[in-house]
């Protein structure tokens, strides 16, 4: 397992994913997505969906952190699990052979009462990578202990604690206490859009980097620049 967590040491992994009625959000469309960034250098993927994994996971030969999401997303998410969110949705995760497994870390409740230990358990006993997706360094604690493979601060802002940063830019503070606290690998997420913000957290001792909407969410990558279109100057009377 050690050989196969190491091959994603040092790497930009790039979250391609679409949602509901996105032009993108179609098997096809995501794989020349995912040839396209494999081709600029990432070496890994972050894939939701087990039909989009299935599909991608014949043709690329990178590593994959394969997810499931609840679709629609709940409109509680702060308070509860969204990402793979119960056992049967780890157990068909697990059916599709990908070695890398991503799963909430946080204690929030899971749409079927089962528990991130369990989740962590499941996963160590088909002998897979637990990626733990954490927003706080007391989350990121309690997983390792339970036995996670990988740290992530993925869903930095996105919990009810966290959710004032979700405008701060990326959470720099706990990927740093994390490195320092934890004996597994920590991989950056969560809102990087610059090329310095890669290097400051590889600088910080960041296992990996993901990066997903500001390389493969072309809406809001163009939102993004239109917002900055100057606003026509009103005529005086």
């Amino acid at each position: 397992m050690s050989d196969v967590v190491n091959n994603l040491g040092n790497k930009i992994i790039v979250s391609v994913q679409a949602e509901g009625k996105e032009p993108l959000n179609r098997p096809e469309h995501l794989l020349a997505l995912s040839n396209s960034v494999i081709s600029g250098g990432a070496g890994g993927l972050r894939l939701c969906g087990i039909k989009n994994i299935s599909y991608i996971s014949k043709a690329i030969d990178v590593p994959i952190l394969g997810l499931t999401k609840l679709d629609p997303t709940p409109f509680n998410y702060l308070d509860s699990v969204y990402i793979t969110a119960t056992m049967k949705e780890l157990k068909d995760l697990l059916k599709t052979k990908i070695d890398f497994i991503a799963i909430d870390g946080t204690p929030r409740p899971r749409a079927d009462n089962s528990t991130l230990k369990e989740q962590i358990g499941l996963i160590k006993k088909e002998e897979k990578i637990a990626v733990c997706d954490v927003s706080t360094f007391e989350e990121g604690v309690n997983a390792a202990a339970f036995g996670a493979d990988i740290i992530s601060t993925t869903l930095s802002g996105y919990t009810r604690e966290t959710r004032y940063k979700v405008n701060e830019g990326p959470d720099f503070e706990l990927l740093e206490e994390l490195i320092h606290e934890l004996p597994v690998p920590v991989i950056m997420e969560g809102r990087i859009w610059e090329p310095d913000d890669v290097k400051h957290a590889f600088d910080l001792g960041a296992f990996a980097v993901v990066i997903g909407t500001a390389i493969t969410r072309p809406q809001i990558i163009t939102k993004r620049f239109v917002s900055a279109i100057p606003q026509p100057k009103s005529l005086s009377p």
